[in-house]
């Protein structure tokens, strides 16, 4: 349940900021994490990394926008159908992507 503003004007009132955060330092070097998150990394962009080609490269390859393939990168948007395929082969063969690359 959330704290009501009179609430949250006492609590942060009696907090040390510089106190929590030199603690969350020590906790951090001594690695005592106490929240870890894991970010799920999308696989188109998990492909293109693997290729090593910037965002424009991998867009012209894929015969697309750079602003689509940020779309699709940012999961606002997902590929469909050959792209799809395309992107498959990126990620399981970066090379092949290279070799198409050296033919055009």
């Amino acid at each position: 349940m959330p704290l009501s503003p009179q609430e949250l004007k006492v609590r942060e009132a009696s907090r040390n900021l510089g106190a929590e955060l030199l603690e969350s330092v020590d906790d951090m070097l001594a690695g005592r994490a106490t929240v870890t998150h894991k970010i799920a990394v999308p696989i188109v962009l998990e492909a293109r990394q693997k290729t090593g080609l910037s965002q424009q490269q991998f867009a012209n390859i894929l015969h697309i926008s750079k602003r689509t393939l940020q779309e699709w990168e940012q999961g606002r948007r997902q590929p469909s159908g050959a792209a799809q395929s395309l992107i498959s082969i990126a990620l399981k063969r970066p090379d092949v992507i290279a070799e198409v690359l050296a033919l055009s």
